[in-house]
Protein backbone atom coordinates (compact mmCIF):
# COMPACT_ATOMS: atom_id res chain seq x y z
CA UNK A 1 0.00 0.00 0.00
CA UNK A 2 1.80 3.15 -0.86
CA UNK A 3 1.82 6.10 0.94
CA UNK A 4 -1.09 8.50 -0.71
CA UNK A 5 -3.69 5.47 -0.22
CA UNK A 6 -6.67 5.51 2.05
CA UNK A 7 -7.75 2.03 3.64
CA UNK A 8 -11.53 1.81 3.88
CA UNK A 9 -11.94 2.73 6.95
CA UNK A 10 -15.89 1.79 8.53
CA UNK A 11 -16.84 4.40 11.55
CA UNK A 12 -19.81 2.75 12.44
CA UNK A 13 -19.97 1.93 16.44
CA UNK A 14 -19.76 -2.10 17.39
CA UNK A 15 -22.43 -2.98 19.70
CA UNK A 16 -23.49 -6.36 20.97
CA UNK A 17 -21.81 -7.81 18.21
CA UNK A 18 -22.91 -5.92 15.25
CA UNK A 19 -21.38 -2.60 13.74
CA UNK A 20 -24.41 -0.43 13.90
CA UNK A 21 -24.96 3.37 12.74
CA UNK A 22 -25.35 6.34 15.52
CA UNK A 23 -29.46 5.84 16.61
CA UNK A 24 -29.88 9.21 15.50
CA UNK A 25 -27.52 8.63 12.42
CA UNK A 26 -25.43 11.60 12.82
CA UNK A 27 -21.37 11.20 11.95
CA UNK A 28 -18.38 13.21 12.38
CA UNK A 29 -15.61 13.56 9.90
CA UNK A 30 -12.48 12.02 11.00
CA UNK A 31 -9.86 13.99 9.30
CA UNK A 32 -5.84 12.76 8.86
CA UNK A 33 -3.28 15.05 10.74
CA UNK A 34 -0.71 13.81 8.24
CA UNK A 35 -2.01 15.60 5.49
CA UNK A 36 -5.97 16.82 6.15
CA UNK A 37 -7.22 13.78 4.25
CA UNK A 38 -11.04 12.89 5.28
CA UNK A 39 -10.43 9.04 6.27
CA UNK A 40 -14.31 8.25 6.83
CA UNK A 41 -17.38 9.42 8.80
CA UNK A 42 -17.39 7.80 12.45
CA UNK A 43 -20.90 7.48 14.28
CA UNK A 44 -21.78 10.24 16.55
CA UNK A 45 -22.88 8.74 19.36
CA UNK A 46 -25.05 9.85 22.30
CA UNK A 47 -27.49 8.81 25.02
CA UNK A 48 -29.16 6.39 22.78
CA UNK A 49 -26.30 4.71 22.10
CA UNK A 50 -24.34 4.44 25.32
CA UNK A 51 -27.76 2.62 26.57
CA UNK A 52 -27.63 0.02 23.84
CA UNK A 53 -24.14 -0.93 24.60
CA UNK A 54 -24.59 -0.57 27.82
CA UNK A 55 -27.38 -3.03 28.06
CA UNK A 56 -25.87 -5.15 25.63
CA UNK A 57 -22.77 -5.47 28.37
CA UNK A 58 -25.37 -5.81 31.15
CA UNK A 59 -27.03 -9.26 29.78
CA UNK A 60 -23.96 -10.55 28.57
CA UNK A 61 -22.74 -10.47 32.52
CA UNK A 62 -25.73 -11.42 33.57
CA UNK A 63 -26.33 -14.65 31.22
CA UNK A 64 -22.34 -15.52 32.05
CA UNK A 65 -21.41 -15.85 28.52
CA UNK A 66 -18.12 -14.63 29.33
CA UNK A 67 -17.86 -14.30 32.67
CA UNK A 68 -18.50 -17.77 33.43
CA UNK A 69 -16.07 -19.15 31.40
CA UNK A 70 -13.21 -20.74 33.12
CA UNK A 71 -10.33 -18.62 33.49
CA UNK A 72 -7.87 -21.15 31.07
CA UNK A 73 -10.91 -20.70 28.69
CA UNK A 74 -11.14 -17.01 28.46
CA UNK A 75 -6.98 -17.15 28.38
CA UNK A 76 -6.60 -19.07 25.41
CA UNK A 77 -9.37 -16.59 23.73
CA UNK A 78 -7.37 -13.76 24.44
CA UNK A 79 -3.99 -15.22 23.31
CA UNK A 80 -5.97 -15.97 20.34
CA UNK A 81 -6.91 -11.86 20.14
CA UNK A 82 -3.68 -11.08 20.58
CA UNK A 83 -2.57 -13.43 17.69
CA UNK A 84 -4.85 -11.16 15.70
CA UNK A 85 -4.07 -8.12 16.61
CA UNK A 86 -0.03 -8.73 15.51
CA UNK A 87 -1.62 -10.51 12.49
CA UNK A 88 -3.24 -7.18 11.53
CA UNK A 89 -0.30 -5.47 12.84
CA UNK A 90 0.38 -3.67 9.73
CA UNK A 91 -3.26 -2.18 8.88
CA UNK A 92 -3.38 -1.63 12.84
CA UNK A 93 -0.14 0.60 12.38
CA UNK A 94 -1.03 2.49 9.43
CA UNK A 95 -4.58 3.38 10.61
CA UNK A 96 -3.01 4.30 13.92
CA UNK A 97 -0.53 6.86 11.93
CA UNK A 98 -3.36 8.53 9.36
CA UNK A 99 -5.59 8.64 12.79
CA UNK A 100 -3.44 10.55 15.09
CA UNK A 101 -0.48 11.22 13.34
CA UNK A 102 2.37 9.05 15.25
CA UNK A 103 5.25 8.00 12.83
CA UNK A 104 4.14 4.41 10.54
CA UNK A 105 7.16 2.36 12.52
CA UNK A 106 6.54 3.41 15.78
CA UNK A 107 3.08 2.68 15.68
CA UNK A 108 3.70 -0.77 14.60
CA UNK A 109 7.18 -1.31 16.90
CA UNK A 110 5.55 0.21 19.91
CA UNK A 111 1.96 0.34 19.68
CA UNK A 112 0.68 -2.70 17.87
CA UNK A 113 3.15 -4.66 19.43
CA UNK A 114 2.66 -3.40 23.06
CA UNK A 115 -1.02 -4.15 22.86
CA UNK A 116 -1.01 -7.28 21.80
CA UNK A 117 1.30 -7.83 24.52
CA UNK A 118 -0.87 -6.14 27.49
CA UNK A 119 -3.27 -8.71 26.23
CA UNK A 120 -1.61 -11.61 25.94
CA UNK A 121 0.12 -11.18 29.25
CA UNK A 122 -3.55 -10.35 30.69
CA UNK A 123 -4.30 -14.03 29.32
CA UNK A 124 -1.71 -15.78 30.83
CA UNK A 125 -1.98 -14.38 33.79
CA UNK A 126 -5.49 -14.79 34.78
CA UNK A 127 -5.75 -18.23 35.63
CA UNK A 128 -2.43 -17.82 37.47
CA UNK A 129 -4.19 -15.55 40.38
CA UNK A 130 -4.89 -17.50 43.47
CA UNK A 131 -7.74 -16.78 45.75
CA UNK A 132 -6.99 -16.78 49.75
CA UNK A 133 -8.00 -18.48 52.38
CA UNK A 134 -8.10 -16.98 55.98
CA UNK A 135 -6.46 -17.84 59.11
CA UNK A 136 -9.26 -18.79 60.98
CA UNK A 137 -10.34 -21.16 64.14
CA UNK A 138 -11.19 -24.76 63.11
CA UNK A 139 -15.17 -23.81 63.85
CA UNK A 140 -14.48 -21.87 60.57
CA UNK A 141 -13.48 -21.42 56.94
CA UNK A 142 -13.21 -18.35 55.38
CA UNK A 143 -12.45 -17.68 51.48
CA UNK A 144 -11.67 -14.41 50.51
CA UNK A 145 -12.67 -14.42 46.17
CA UNK A 146 -12.35 -11.76 43.90
CA UNK A 147 -15.07 -11.63 41.59
CA UNK A 148 -15.37 -9.46 38.18
CA UNK A 149 -17.24 -6.34 38.94
CA UNK A 150 -19.54 -6.18 36.18
CA UNK A 151 -20.06 -3.38 33.46
CA UNK A 152 -16.30 -1.28 33.16
CA UNK A 153 -16.83 2.07 31.20
CA UNK A 154 -13.72 2.74 29.35
CA UNK A 155 -12.64 6.21 27.78
CA UNK A 156 -9.16 6.46 26.09
CA UNK A 157 -7.18 9.44 24.94
CA UNK A 158 -5.95 10.18 21.48
CA UNK A 159 -2.21 10.03 21.95
CA UNK A 160 -1.52 6.14 22.28
CA UNK A 161 -4.83 4.96 21.57
CA UNK A 162 -4.38 1.04 21.25
CA UNK A 163 -2.05 0.78 23.86
CA UNK A 164 -4.16 3.08 26.25
CA UNK A 165 -7.23 0.95 25.82
CA UNK A 166 -5.24 -2.29 26.05
CA UNK A 167 -4.16 -1.76 29.57
CA UNK A 168 -7.96 -1.45 30.38
CA UNK A 169 -9.48 -3.92 28.18
CA UNK A 170 -7.07 -6.92 28.79
CA UNK A 171 -7.59 -6.86 32.44
CA UNK A 172 -11.06 -6.04 32.85
CA UNK A 173 -11.77 -8.53 30.07
CA UNK A 174 -9.10 -10.95 31.44
CA UNK A 175 -11.24 -10.99 34.95
CA UNK A 176 -14.70 -11.53 33.39
CA UNK A 177 -16.22 -8.21 32.89
CA UNK A 178 -17.98 -6.65 29.99
CA UNK A 179 -16.51 -3.45 28.51
CA UNK A 180 -17.98 -0.23 26.89
CA UNK A 181 -15.22 1.52 25.59
CA UNK A 182 -15.08 5.19 23.97
CA UNK A 183 -12.25 6.17 22.00
CA UNK A 184 -11.10 9.80 21.65
CA UNK A 185 -13.12 11.10 18.54
CA UNK A 186 -9.76 12.22 16.88
CA UNK A 187 -8.50 8.69 17.08
CA UNK A 188 -11.49 6.28 17.00
CA UNK A 189 -10.51 3.87 14.22
CA UNK A 190 -7.81 1.76 15.55
CA UNK A 191 -10.19 0.67 18.94
CA UNK A 192 -13.37 -0.09 16.10
CA UNK A 193 -11.27 -2.74 14.71
CA UNK A 194 -9.83 -4.16 17.62
CA UNK A 195 -13.50 -5.13 18.59
CA UNK A 196 -13.52 -6.74 15.62
CA UNK A 197 -10.83 -8.70 15.94
CA UNK A 198 -11.75 -9.63 19.45
CA UNK A 199 -14.85 -10.49 18.40
CA UNK A 200 -13.12 -12.94 15.84
CA UNK A 201 -10.83 -14.51 18.53
CA UNK A 202 -13.79 -15.55 20.05
CA UNK A 203 -14.88 -13.39 22.53
CA UNK A 204 -18.77 -13.04 22.94
CA UNK A 205 -21.10 -10.61 20.97
CA UNK A 206 -22.25 -8.19 24.05
CA UNK A 207 -18.99 -8.65 25.88
CA UNK A 208 -16.55 -5.76 24.19
CA UNK A 209 -18.45 -2.48 22.82
CA UNK A 210 -17.23 0.20 21.34
CA UNK A 211 -19.19 3.72 21.17
CA UNK A 212 -17.33 6.37 19.80
CA UNK A 213 -18.62 10.30 19.89
CA UNK A 214 -17.75 13.52 21.77
CA UNK A 215 -16.70 13.80 25.15
CA UNK A 216 -19.73 15.83 26.37
CA UNK A 217 -22.29 13.30 24.38
CA UNK A 218 -20.89 10.11 24.75
CA UNK A 219 -18.16 9.90 27.62
CA UNK A 220 -20.56 11.68 29.92
CA UNK A 221 -23.48 9.23 29.89
CA UNK A 222 -21.09 6.16 30.54
CA UNK A 223 -19.88 7.82 33.19
CA UNK A 224 -22.96 8.88 34.81
CA UNK A 225 -24.76 5.25 33.97
CA UNK A 226 -26.53 4.04 36.43
CA UNK A 227 -25.68 0.40 35.30
CA UNK A 228 -22.25 0.31 34.64
CA UNK A 229 -20.41 -0.66 37.89
CA UNK A 230 -16.66 1.04 37.12
CA UNK A 231 -15.56 3.72 35.25
CA UNK A 232 -11.87 3.78 33.97
CA UNK A 233 -10.62 6.74 32.27
CA UNK A 234 -7.06 8.16 30.79
CA UNK A 235 -7.05 11.77 29.97
CA UNK A 236 -6.79 15.61 31.32
CA UNK A 237 -6.57 16.18 35.08
CA UNK A 238 -9.62 18.21 34.00
CA UNK A 239 -11.97 16.02 32.76
CA UNK A 240 -10.64 13.46 35.28
CA UNK A 241 -11.68 15.43 38.09
CA UNK A 242 -15.79 15.88 35.78
CA UNK A 243 -15.06 11.80 35.79
CA UNK A 244 -14.98 11.17 39.58
CA UNK A 245 -17.77 13.93 40.11
CA UNK A 246 -20.18 11.77 37.78
CA UNK A 247 -19.28 8.53 39.53
CA UNK A 248 -20.41 9.98 42.57
CA UNK A 249 -23.78 11.96 41.51
CA UNK A 250 -24.50 8.75 39.68
CA UNK A 251 -24.31 5.17 41.63
CA UNK A 252 -20.92 6.21 43.25
CA UNK A 253 -19.40 3.60 40.72
CA UNK A 254 -15.89 2.87 40.72
CA UNK A 255 -13.54 5.89 39.28
CA UNK A 256 -10.23 5.21 38.02
CA UNK A 257 -8.31 7.89 36.49
CA UNK A 258 -5.00 8.01 34.77
CA UNK A 259 -4.33 11.79 34.11
CA UNK A 260 -1.65 14.43 33.33
CA UNK A 261 2.03 15.03 33.95
CA UNK A 262 4.72 17.71 34.28
CA UNK A 263 7.23 15.00 35.10
CA UNK A 264 10.85 15.92 36.42
CA UNK A 265 13.96 14.81 34.94
CA UNK A 266 17.25 15.45 37.18
CA UNK A 267 20.48 14.93 36.16
CA UNK A 268 23.37 15.18 38.54
CA UNK A 269 26.63 16.52 37.77
CA UNK A 270 28.13 12.56 39.07
CA UNK A 271 25.76 11.31 35.88
CA UNK A 272 27.55 8.11 35.17
CA UNK A 273 26.79 7.98 31.40
CA UNK A 274 26.07 12.20 29.99
CA UNK A 275 25.63 10.89 26.24
CA UNK A 276 23.25 8.46 27.40
CA UNK A 277 21.24 10.64 29.45
CA UNK A 278 21.13 13.74 26.41
CA UNK A 279 19.59 10.85 24.28
CA UNK A 280 16.86 10.29 27.11
CA UNK A 281 16.13 13.45 27.66
CA UNK A 282 15.59 14.66 23.95
CA UNK A 283 14.36 11.29 22.37
CA UNK A 284 11.47 11.10 25.89
CA UNK A 285 10.02 14.27 25.10
CA UNK A 286 10.14 14.17 21.21
CA UNK A 287 9.07 10.76 21.25
CA UNK A 288 5.44 10.59 19.79
CA UNK A 289 5.72 14.42 19.20
CA UNK A 290 5.55 14.93 22.86
CA UNK A 291 2.29 13.46 23.33
CA UNK A 292 2.97 11.59 26.28
CA UNK A 293 1.74 12.01 29.54
CA UNK A 294 4.82 10.87 31.03
CA UNK A 295 6.49 13.01 28.84
CA UNK A 296 9.89 14.62 30.46
CA UNK A 297 8.92 17.85 30.09
CA UNK A 298 10.84 19.32 32.77
CA UNK A 299 15.10 19.00 32.96
CA UNK A 300 16.97 19.53 35.63
CA UNK A 301 20.02 19.95 35.04
CA UNK A 302 23.50 20.78 37.81
CA UNK A 303 24.41 23.80 37.38
CA UNK A 304 28.05 22.38 36.30
CA UNK A 305 26.95 20.67 33.72
CA UNK A 306 24.46 22.24 31.95
CA UNK A 307 26.34 23.86 29.19
CA UNK A 308 27.78 20.47 28.24
CA UNK A 309 24.66 18.93 28.39
CA UNK A 310 22.39 21.32 26.20
CA UNK A 311 25.54 21.36 23.76
CA UNK A 312 25.19 17.67 23.31
CA UNK A 313 21.41 18.18 23.30
CA UNK A 314 20.90 21.08 20.32
CA UNK A 315 22.99 18.82 18.10
CA UNK A 316 20.51 15.94 18.15
CA UNK A 317 17.45 18.13 17.24
CA UNK A 318 18.07 18.25 13.70
CA UNK A 319 17.24 14.45 14.45
CA UNK A 320 13.55 15.06 15.57
CA UNK A 321 12.42 17.37 12.84
CA UNK A 322 9.06 16.31 11.46
CA UNK A 323 8.75 14.50 8.86
CA UNK A 324 6.47 12.52 6.87
CA UNK A 325 5.03 10.15 9.20
CA UNK A 326 3.79 7.64 6.62
CA UNK A 327 7.76 7.59 5.59
CA UNK A 328 9.56 4.71 7.66
CA UNK A 329 12.41 6.84 8.25
CA UNK A 330 10.45 9.42 10.05
CA UNK A 331 11.02 9.89 14.02
CA UNK A 332 8.29 12.47 14.23
CA UNK A 333 5.32 13.17 13.20
CA UNK A 334 2.64 15.15 13.06
CA UNK A 335 0.22 16.52 16.17
CA UNK A 336 -3.22 14.72 15.91
CA UNK A 337 -5.07 18.25 15.03
CA UNK A 338 -5.33 21.83 14.39
CA UNK A 339 -6.67 22.22 18.08
CA UNK A 340 -3.69 20.59 19.93
CA UNK A 341 -0.80 21.99 17.16
CA UNK A 342 -2.21 25.79 18.56
CA UNK A 343 -2.30 24.67 21.48
CA UNK A 344 1.55 23.92 21.78
CA UNK A 345 2.33 27.40 19.70
CA UNK A 346 0.14 29.12 22.39
CA UNK A 347 2.61 27.64 24.89
CA UNK A 348 5.68 28.21 22.57
CA UNK A 349 4.58 31.81 22.78
CA UNK A 350 4.27 31.90 26.10
CA UNK A 351 7.52 30.70 27.04
CA UNK A 352 8.61 33.46 24.94
CA UNK A 353 6.70 36.25 26.42
CA UNK A 354 7.66 35.02 30.50
CA UNK A 355 11.22 35.21 29.58
CA UNK A 356 12.58 31.98 28.90
CA UNK A 357 15.13 31.59 26.26
CA UNK A 358 14.19 29.44 23.23
CA UNK A 359 17.17 27.63 22.06
CA UNK A 360 16.01 25.54 19.10
CA UNK A 361 12.37 25.14 17.21
CA UNK A 362 9.28 27.15 18.23
CA UNK A 363 7.47 27.44 14.69
CA UNK A 364 5.03 25.71 12.49
CA UNK A 365 6.41 23.19 10.32
CA UNK A 366 4.99 21.78 6.01
CA UNK A 367 6.71 18.97 6.17
CA UNK A 368 3.51 17.16 4.14
CA UNK A 369 1.09 20.14 3.05
CA UNK A 370 -2.21 20.03 4.74
CA UNK A 371 -0.95 18.19 8.20
CA UNK A 372 0.08 19.41 11.67
CA UNK A 373 3.42 19.96 12.44
CA UNK A 374 5.64 21.87 15.00
CA UNK A 375 9.70 21.69 15.15
CA UNK A 376 11.01 20.32 18.30
CA UNK A 377 11.32 23.31 20.12
CA UNK A 378 14.09 23.90 23.52
CA UNK A 379 13.62 26.26 25.56
CA UNK A 380 16.73 27.25 28.45
CA UNK A 381 16.51 29.64 31.57
CA UNK A 382 12.76 28.39 32.49
CA UNK A 383 11.86 29.53 36.24
CA UNK A 384 9.43 26.84 37.84
CA UNK A 385 7.27 29.39 38.33
CA UNK A 386 6.37 29.86 34.51
CA UNK A 387 3.58 28.52 32.23
CA UNK A 388 5.78 25.92 30.38
CA UNK A 389 6.94 24.31 33.86
CA UNK A 390 3.81 24.14 35.51
CA UNK A 391 1.35 22.91 32.82
CA UNK A 392 1.11 20.29 30.82
CA UNK A 393 1.86 21.11 26.96
CA UNK A 394 1.39 17.65 25.54
CA UNK A 395 3.56 18.71 22.62
CA UNK A 396 7.35 18.81 21.54
CA UNK A 397 8.61 20.86 23.86
CA UNK A 398 11.42 20.77 26.62
CA UNK A 399 11.43 22.94 29.54
CA UNK A 400 15.41 23.62 30.79
CA UNK A 401 15.91 24.55 34.42
CA UNK A 402 19.11 23.91 36.66
CA UNK A 403 19.73 23.55 40.46
CA UNK A 404 22.85 23.28 42.69
CA UNK A 405 21.93 21.12 45.53
CA UNK A 406 19.70 17.90 45.48
CA UNK A 407 17.07 19.08 48.36
CA UNK A 408 16.49 22.39 46.26
CA UNK A 409 16.10 19.82 43.23
CA UNK A 410 13.28 17.81 44.67
CA UNK A 411 11.77 20.76 46.25
CA UNK A 412 11.24 21.94 42.96
CA UNK A 413 10.67 18.97 40.99
CA UNK A 414 7.74 18.40 43.59
CA UNK A 415 6.06 21.45 43.66
CA UNK A 416 3.91 21.07 41.19
CA UNK A 417 0.35 19.74 40.76
CA UNK A 418 1.57 16.55 38.85
CA UNK A 419 3.16 13.32 40.08
CA UNK A 420 3.18 10.98 37.74
CA UNK A 421 7.03 10.27 36.44
CA UNK A 422 10.07 11.25 37.38
CA UNK A 423 14.13 10.22 36.64
CA UNK A 424 17.30 10.57 38.41
CA UNK A 425 20.86 10.80 37.20
CA UNK A 426 23.70 9.94 39.15
CA UNK A 427 26.81 7.18 39.98
CA UNK A 428 25.59 7.60 44.22
CA UNK A 429 23.67 5.00 45.11
CA UNK A 430 22.91 6.92 48.38
CA UNK A 431 21.62 10.07 46.08
CA UNK A 432 19.40 8.03 43.46
CA UNK A 433 17.84 5.90 46.80
CA UNK A 434 17.28 9.68 48.85
CA UNK A 435 16.28 11.42 46.07
CA UNK A 436 14.35 8.95 44.32
CA UNK A 437 12.25 8.25 48.00
CA UNK A 438 12.04 12.24 48.12
CA UNK A 439 9.92 12.44 44.54
CA UNK A 440 6.20 12.36 44.67
CA UNK A 441 5.77 10.18 41.55
CA UNK A 442 3.85 6.72 40.22
CA UNK A 443 7.68 5.81 38.83
CA UNK A 444 11.07 7.12 39.41
CA UNK A 445 13.18 6.13 36.65
CA UNK A 446 17.14 5.83 37.61
CA UNK A 447 19.82 6.46 35.19
CA UNK A 448 16.60 5.98 32.30
CA UNK A 449 13.92 6.56 31.22
CA UNK A 450 10.63 4.96 30.22
CA UNK A 451 12.22 1.75 30.20
CA UNK A 452 9.59 -0.21 32.36
CA UNK A 453 6.94 -2.84 31.07
CA UNK A 454 4.18 -4.28 31.59
CA UNK A 455 5.10 -6.25 35.04
CA UNK A 456 5.07 -3.52 37.19
CA UNK A 457 2.47 -0.47 37.93
CA UNK A 458 1.90 3.02 36.16
CA UNK A 459 -0.26 5.50 37.41
CA UNK A 460 0.70 8.80 39.48
CA UNK A 461 0.22 10.88 43.10
CA UNK A 462 -1.27 13.92 43.27
CA UNK A 463 -3.39 15.25 40.73
CA UNK A 464 -2.00 12.56 38.03
CA UNK A 465 -4.32 10.42 39.41
CA UNK A 466 -6.13 7.27 41.19
CA UNK A 467 -5.36 4.05 40.79
CA UNK A 468 -2.63 1.94 39.05
CA UNK A 469 -2.86 0.69 34.75
CA UNK A 470 -0.58 -2.56 33.95
CA UNK A 471 0.81 -5.02 36.13
CA UNK A 472 -0.91 -7.81 38.15
CA UNK A 473 -1.94 -4.93 40.10
CA UNK A 474 -4.71 -4.03 37.57
CA UNK A 475 -6.84 -6.51 38.31
CA UNK A 476 -7.66 -4.88 41.91
CA UNK A 477 -9.90 -2.20 39.75
CA UNK A 478 -11.65 -4.32 37.87
CA UNK A 479 -13.16 -7.21 40.70
CA UNK A 480 -14.13 -7.19 44.01
CA UNK A 481 -13.34 -8.74 47.08
CA UNK A 482 -15.83 -10.95 48.62
CA UNK A 483 -15.63 -12.55 51.65
CA UNK A 484 -17.13 -16.22 52.39
CA UNK A 485 -17.31 -17.31 55.98
CA UNK A 486 -18.64 -20.41 56.55
CA UNK A 487 -18.87 -22.11 60.42
CA UNK A 488 -17.72 -25.81 60.46
CA UNK A 489 -19.32 -27.52 63.46
CA UNK A 490 -17.12 -30.70 63.04
CA UNK A 491 -18.08 -33.88 64.68
CA UNK A 492 -14.95 -35.10 65.14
Amino acid sequence: MTETQTPSFDGRALINGARVAARDGQTFDCISPVDGRLLTQVARCGQADIDAAVTAARAAFEDRRWAGKAPAARKRILIKFAELIQAQGDLLALTETLDMGKPVKYAKGVDVSSTANCIRWYGEAVDKVYDEIAPTPDSALALITREPVGVVGVIVPWNYPMIMAAWKIAPALAAGNSVVLKPSEKSPLTALKLAELALEAGIPPGVFNVVPGYGPEAGSPLALHMDVDCIAFTGSTRVGKQIHVMAGQSNLKRAWTELGGKSPNIVFADCPDLDKAVDAAVGSIFFNQGESCNAPSRLFVEASIKDAFLEKALAKVPQYQPGNPLDKNTVMGAIVDETQLSTVLRYIESGKSEGAKLLAGGERVAPVAGGCYVQPTIFDGVRNDMTIAREEIFGPVLSVLSFTDAADVVRQANANVYGLQAAVWTRDINKAHGVARALRAGTVHVNSYDEDDITVPFGGFKQSGVGRDKSLHAFDKYTEMKTTWIRIDSPV
